[in-house]
């Protein structure tokens, strides 16, 4: 009878305990948003789950009383939060921020090898960049944003028009290729526009890989490669706005929306720019930024499929009219010789895919095809061009044997380009006719990924291109990973670069209507061998950390086309360089978190970019010597944040003309910038600050500003060194300080 009491006395202790529990519920949110996949659990207990895609969890049955709720994911420092729990009832905790580890070393990396790898095990080097970055010096376009990433810089090549293209260590932007969802898009005619209109809500990270990436990537990733990467629809935020607006009077607008659940979701992004508002602060006549009215859409579709199987579709469409010249302009002017003005109109498409096959085997197609089509008037010479590029590619990527992971592929890109200029006509003896330029480039890549052991990797890659005028062109790779801890990586990389030879069109379309261009013989394609070493050590910890990333670079090219500025004022002459050219050097991050609230990251390269012709050396235009780049962040509590943010940039050569009276060196120049951010909630931020503290711009940007269309360039009275107009001095951005502000909101 005795025992029978004990049970039941003990079955009703365990009735009543188990009545005493409640329930902990609420969101694991980090920088960019939700975090999913998170774990949850209750310390001293069995008691746990992960989240869902949206970060929230609920844990039930937890025991009350005080209770200590952790929080840990890979590549974010783990959490705790105290919460006391009462019979019956759910405690919410709401949002519960986890920030960032300093090492960042287990984020997932496309760029380097075509497959998804951590970047610690990654043999080629890769710099991960996340939106955050780009939101503590906020920019309507990603074109200016990418300047704050050591070794990468926006170059602006016309004072009039203002269009650019992106340098890496101090190579021209031809050389360097942007992909969006590791496909290249964007190329030639449209480098500097493929980079304008993509909403910046719409990235999830930015992957950057400097040197020579024509072993996987082909023709044109010569100096580096770029990928943007968008979000994944099945993460992104429900609905997002971001509107900026500046003293300026520019105006930029970022909407986006996640409709869909469970197999399919869709994400469309829109953005809006405006700036209207002539300013010619510097008094030379002409507008300082060009006038500009640009609406971008872009979606995304991604399909869940057994087995995480890829499968997704994006589109994007950017209309974009820009002008810029003499302030009294309208566009009734264009093309007359009443008025200088420069004028653009862009519309542009692209449509992107990639689908995992249902096979076995992992095997991906990869498709992309992009229209491109431009109107412009540079002073009174018209420029008409229209691009098509049309790519397709098949990855299978196979682990053998447990060490070897092999990577093959079949690629083919064809380019459709056509203009008015001569570059794309044809005289039959007769008479001159139209002749578009079509480029196919089909080629076949083939990498092994050997993993010797935990602490040694080996890549060899090559791919082979035909070509239709140069033939078979080879890109071998060699890449080396030593690891012998975590906190330690040393990578060695090897490889090839080559760029089929079109017409500079980016460049034509920049600097005509001041100058010709002119080809001098048939030009031979580009080559180029390069060799980095590269170190990073982490010191981790959970409330200090540091850790620094070195790289020594070497380049040389040989058959470099370069532009030649000097023997003809009004003239850019092309030709094979009869010589050799080099960039070489050495850059260095590091980033500190000092406790909770300080976080640091600063960058430095010096390079000498130059060519050896005749025996004389000569440094490349626009490549400066050194240059550097900061972000410093404080949070003064929960909700007030300051971030500091700029680039430092020495002494580049710049296009003189012949007795030219401006320097032909820039100065040493600094680009500063401050934000103050206060988080109104969970899902409202307010932003709001200053640009180009130091109220830096270039002098003299354009030569003889008050006569455009050179009527008085022969007076020897007026002009005895025979100037000529010529907006091409340009290296730095010609507004000077201004203040911004603006709103996020989120909704989760």
């Amino acid at each position: 009878m005795f025992r029978v009491m004990v049970v039941l006395v003990c079955g009703l202790l365990v009735v009543l305990a188990r009545g005493q529990s409640g329930v902990v519920s609420g969101r694991v949110v980090g920088p960019e948003g939700p975090v999913p996949f998170a774990s949850t659990l209750i310390k001293g207990t069995t008691i746990g789950m992960a989240t869902d895609g949206n970060g929230h969890f609920t844990l039930k049955g937890v025991p009350t009383g005080r209770q200590v709720l952790l929080i840990s994911v890979v590549g974010y420092v783990p959490v705790e939060r105290t919460v006391h729990v009462r019979s019956g009832e759910e405690v919410g905790t709401g949002d519960i921020r986890v920030e960032r580890s300093t090492a960042d070393l287990e984020e997932v990396v496309i760029t380097g090898t075509l497959r998804e790898v951590s970047r610690s095990e990654s043999p080629v080097p890769i710099e991960v960049v996340s939106t955050k970055l780009f939101r503590k010096n906020p920019s309507p376009v990603l074109f200016d944003a990418v300047s704050m990433i050591n070794g990468v810089r926006s170059q602006l090549n016309c004072s009039v028009c203002n269009t650019g293209d992106i340098h890496i260590n101090g190579m021209e932007g031809p050389y360097t290729m942007v992909l969006i969802d590791g496909m290249p898009i964007v190329s030639a005619l449209s480098t500097v526009y493929g980079l304008s209109g993509i909403p910046i809500s719409m990235i999830d990270r930015v992957e950057v890989m400097k040197g020579p990436g024509s072993s996987l990537y082909g023709s044109e990733a010569m100096g580096g490669i770029i990928n943007v990467i968008t979000k994944d629809p099945a993460f992104a935020p429900r609905a997002s706005v971001d509107m900026m607006a500046t003293n300026w009077q520019e105006l930029n607008l970022d909407v986006g929306a996640r409709t869909g659940k469970g197999r399919v979701n869709d994400l469309v992004g829109v953005n809006l720019f405006r700036y209207g508002d002539p300013r010619d602060e510097n008094g030379d006549g002409f507008t300082d930024v060009t006038l500009q009215e640009r609406i971008s859409v872009f979606n995304k579709i991604s399909l869940a499929r057994p087995d995480k199987k890829l499968a997704s579709l994006a589109g994007r469409y950017v209309a974009e009219d820009r002008w810029g010249g003499q302030m009294d302009w309208t566009p009734a002017y264009a093309g007359t010789d009443s008025l200088y003005g420069e004028t653009i109109t862009t519309r542009r498409w692209e449509l992107i895919g990639q689908y995992q096959l249902p096979v076995r085997e992992r095997i991906v197609l990869q498709v992309s095809t992009n229209g491109h089509r431009q109107r412009s008037w540079y002073g009174t010479t018209p420029y008409d061009a229209d691009q098509a590029v049309l790519f397709g590619q098949l990855v299978w990527n196979k682990r053998i044997a447990a060490r070897h992971d092999l990577l093959a592929g079949l690629a083919y890109r064809q380019t459709t380009y056509n203009d008015n200029t001569p570059a794309t006509s044809v005289f039959d003896g007769e008479m001159i006719r139209d002749r578009p330029e079509k480029r196919p480039l089909p080629g076949l890549f083939l990498q092994d990924e050997w993993s010797i052991n935990e602490h040694h990797k080996l890549l060899v890659g090559m791919r082979s291109d035909q070509d239709k005028d140069h033939g078979l062109v080879h890109s071998p790779r060699l890449a080396y990973k030593w690891s012998p801890n975590p906190r330690w990586v040393v990578r060695g990389n090897f490889g090839t670069g080559f760029r089929v030879v079109n017409l500079f069109a980016e460049d034509h379309a920049a600097l005509t209507g001041a100058r010709t261009v002119v080809i001098t013989e048939a030009l031979r394609p580009e080559r180029s061998l390069n060799g980095a070493v590269n170190i990073v050590r982490k010191w981790p910890g959970e409330k200090r950390s540091f850790g620094i990333d070195g790289t020594v670079f070497y380049t040389y090219f040989t058959d470099r086309i370069l532009p030649d500025y000097e023997t003809d004022p009004d003239l850019i002459i092309y030709a094979n360089l009869d010589g050799h050219a080099v960039s070489r050097g050495v850059s260095l991050t590091a980033d500190a978190r000092l406790a909770s609230p300080v976080r640091i990251s600063a960058g430095a390269t010096y390079m000498e970019v130059f060519t050896i012709q005749d025996a004389e050396r000569s440094d490349v235009y626009f490549a400066p010597r050194w240059s550097g780049t900061f972000t410093a962040s404080y949070d003064w509590s929960l909700r007030w944040s300051t971030d500091l943010t700029g680039q430092v940039y020495g002494p580049m050569r710049l296009p003189v003309l012949p007795n030219d009276y401006r320097p032909g060196y820039s100065p040493t120049h600094a680009l500063l910038n401050i934000q103050v951010k206060y988080k109104a909630g969970n899902a409202v931020e307010v932003y709001g600050g200053v640009k180009n503290l130091l109220d830096f711009v270039p002098k003299d940007p354009i030569m003889r500003p008050f006569d455009p269309f050179d009527r008085n360039a022969n007076d020897p009275i007026s002009n005895p060194n025979g100037y000529t107009f010529d907006p091409t001095y340009i290296y730095a951005p010609l507004q000077g300080i201004r203040g911004f502000i603006g709103m996020r909101w989120n909704l989760s």
